[in-house]
């Protein structure tokens, strides 16, 4: 069902594309606005108006952001151009920001648009472009309850498994970094145990099968399978922003006192695969591949040279809508 608002969506990469896709499927009236305008033109087939500036966004009731940093969020946001960078009286009620940025980034663009009329809704989202497609994305968000309440349909349209409102603040974004570091040592150790039973014999689609259909496996494991046995390296995440996410969570349990030690190993197995890369032709290109590559390394360092099985795995994710 469509709603009654008229959206703005800042940032169409790997995850805005379908995200903005399912809104337009549903009826959604959505402007929207890309660093690099060729990415999104292909969605003004489905609807959509394409914004020359974020500024153009100003107008829209409620504008969604979905960029990789945040020093990329204060640009859209507060920057030259930028969505808000009209003042008070020129801008949208509410900011959904989906973006993975640290709780200390997105509270200091919660005070900026507070001091001018507006609230943020911090709601990052779990998964990957693939997942978006098979409407089985799933959000997290936190902030003001009544704009939470107003957004939550939108959300909805493009994470369909639900969203979980946790309440104030940046709860959400502790909840998203604390994801991303269980995403870090479920792949690690994923690749460890399947190099583990490769060198006893295992072929890794064959104990893949098995952890899939065991109490251990997960919609993760799964649709991870395929890219572990073929060596499908498509992005979905890469190492760095792995990394990034890592390093936000060790930083906030230093903050608030907690132990995490395997957090911590995990982040320098990591970075061992940092240190491989630059044994690549081109070490640069290698580190945007996807982050499941870190198997690559795990084999190096038990003396594999690993190669495609060429055995057809299931990802389960069937398309939804």
């Amino acid at each position: 069902m469509p709603g009654k608002h008229a959206i703005g969506w800042l940032g169409i990469g790997r995850m805005g594309y379908p995200m903005v896709e399912r809104l337009l499927k549903d009826g959604n009236a959505v402007s929207v606005w890309n660093r690099t305008r060729a990415k999104a033109e292909p969605l003004a087939k489905l609807g959509a108006r394409l914004a020359e500036t974020p500024a153009a966004l100003a107008g829209s009731d409620i504008v969604f952001v979905m960029v990789s940093t945040g020093k990329d969020l204060d640009e859209v946001c507060f920057g030259k151009g930028g969505v808000a960078s009209g003042g008070r009286g020129r801008l949208p009620k509410i900011f959904v920001d989906c973006s993975s940025v640290s709780a200390e980034e997105s509270a200091a663009c919660r005070a900026r648009l507070k001091e001018l009329g507006a609230d943020l809704i911090a709601a990052p989202v779990s998964g990957n472009a693939k997942v978006v497609k098979a409407g089985k994305l799933s959000a997290v968000a936190s902030g003001p309850k009544a704009a939470f309440d107003t957004v939550k349909p939108y959300i909805q349209s493009f994470a369909p498994r639900g969203v979980s409102y946790v309440g104030e603040g940046e709860l959400s974004r502790f909840c998203k970094i604390a994801h991303n570091v269980m995403l870090g040592v479920v792949i690690q150790n994923l690749a460890e145990i399947a190099i583990l039973a490769q060198k006893a014999g295992v072929p890794r689609h064959a104990f893949l099968d098995f952890i899939n259909n065991s109490v251990m496996g997960s919609m993760f494991t799964r649709y991870k399978s395929n890219a572990l046995v073929n060596l499908d390296w498509t992005t979905t995440f890469t190492p760095e922003l792995l990394r990034k996410d890592l390093d936000l969570g060790l930083e906030a349990a230093r903050r608030l006192d907690i132990s995490m030690p395997v957090t911590a190993a995990t982040r320098e197995a990591l970075q061992a695969h940092f240190g491989a890369a630059r044994l690549q032709p081109d070490a640069e290109a290698y580190l945007e591949k996807d982050f499941a590559a870190t198997i690559e390394t795990v084999a190096l360092a038990a003396g594999l040279k690993l190669a495609s099985e060429n055995v057809p795995v299931p990802t389960g994710l069937e398309t939804e809508g």
